[in-house]
């Protein structure tokens, strides 16, 4: 190829370059490792209101947000160092109106044929990104307020109501002593049964009240086969009785971050509830296992008993004092401190069910 025909592709590739530099809808700007401007386009210009000519008359830290100047030092020394080939950062400019705008810099070294290095910045407008997170943290923290408020105004409640049923309760005692035939009259009963009614609950009311969001520090890595293990002996006449057969599959290295008191509550409420709502129909037979996913255990609950219809109850399943069989044990209390235990630690549960096959609960449960 001839001299003149390489001067030409490369005057038309540097002229390529250029259109893009100054066409992209980006800001670009060529900046020295002083940290002056040595070339901005027009996105750079749009971006922070100013010319080129009022660009290149002021120190670029003139706009920076007073928080944010040092935000380059630690990586630019990377950069610079050989030991990073490019990095990011957010950092906030003063407009030209005045208005502070959140941009997202891209950076990294260019070098020339005089083996001079330079930096190319590429900014990214992220303002209304950064205002919408701020308004939603602003969100969460008046929830999280709301909710404190809502948590001792319960325990408040629960705690009145709790003083007064026992009262109540202490009242009809004295009234048993001093009358000793009021036993058997029909209105008093009536009152008896009321006022244990209202004990009992009281009693779901301050369980409910107790649940909150677990601090991480609250956390422990707990061993799932070992508490299935442990729930499984601690009901073992109820299985007998019953003449369930309970299958643990889990692994027996797979843990989970818990609280001790909730995943053993977990799993004896799953495994009482399969053997309380079996079918008369077969052996009740229930199978735990467990398979990973993603950041979660999932622990898989498994019986052949009464099922739920879930086209009618699917979406009241964990809900408080749904029942959905006539079984006259059942208040509807214990899947609802369940669910609610399972999130509080940041999981979740799904269930799938089908009327006398049975029913399979997915409880996930975040990996140690």
């Amino acid at each position: 190829m001839k001299a003149s025909q390489l001067q030409n592709n490369l005057e038309a590739s540097n002229d390529f370059l250029e259109r893009i530099f100054n066409n992209t809808y980006n800001g670009i700007a060529l900046v020295s490792l002083s940290g002056n401007w040595l070339k901005v386009n027009d996105g750079v210009c749009q971006l922070l209101g100013y010319n080129r000519s009022e660009l290149f008359n002021m120190d670029i830290d003139n706009i920076v947000f007073i928080e944010d100047l040092g935000v380059h030092e630690e990586k630019y020394e990377k950069l610079v160092l050989g030991e990073i080939d490019k990095y990011r950062v957010k950092q906030r400019y003063f407009h030209k109106d005045g208005s502070v705008i959140s941009v997202l810099i891209y950076v990294s070294l260019v070098y020339f044929k005089e083996g001079r290095p330079h930096m190319i910045w590429q900014f990214n407008n992220i303002t209304k990104q950064e205002k919408n997170k701020a308004k939603l943290r602003a969100m969460l923290e008046v929830a999280k307020e709301q909710n404190e408020r809502l948590t001792s105004f319960a325990r408040i409640v629960t705690h009145n109501l709790r003083s007064h049923s026992g009262n109540l309760s202490t009242i009809t005692e004295f009234l048993e002593e001093d009358f000793k035939d009021i036993v058997n009259n029909d209105n008093y009963k009536l009152l008896k049964n009321a006022v244990e009614s209202l004990q009992e609950t009281v009693s779901h009311l301050t369980e409910v009240a107790k649940i909150k969001k677990t601090d991480e520090s609250e956390m422990q890595a707990l061993n799932l086969y070992d508490y299935v293990q442990k729930a499984m002996y601690s009901i073992i006449a109820m299985a007998q009785n019953a003449n369930a057969v309970i299958y643990n599959e889990i692994d027996e290295d797979e843990m989970v971050l818990s609280v001790p008191a909730y995943l053993e509550s977990i799993i004896l409420n799953f495994l009482t509830n399969a053997i309380k709502y079996r079918s008369e129909k077969r052996v009740p037979v229930i199978e735990l296992n467990s398979r990973i996913e993603e950041q979660f255990i999932v622990l898989r609950i498994k019986d052949n008993g009464l099922g739920i219809d879930m086209k009618k109850y699917g979406d009241k399943i964990f809900r408080m004092y749904n029942t959905f069989h006539q079984n006259k044990d059942s208040i509807g209390i214990g899947l609802f401190i369940t669910k609610n235990h399972i999130e509080s630690m940041g999981g979740k549960v799904e269930v799938i069910s089908e009327v006398d096959k049975g029913t399979e609960f997915y409880v996930y449960l975040p990996k140690a």
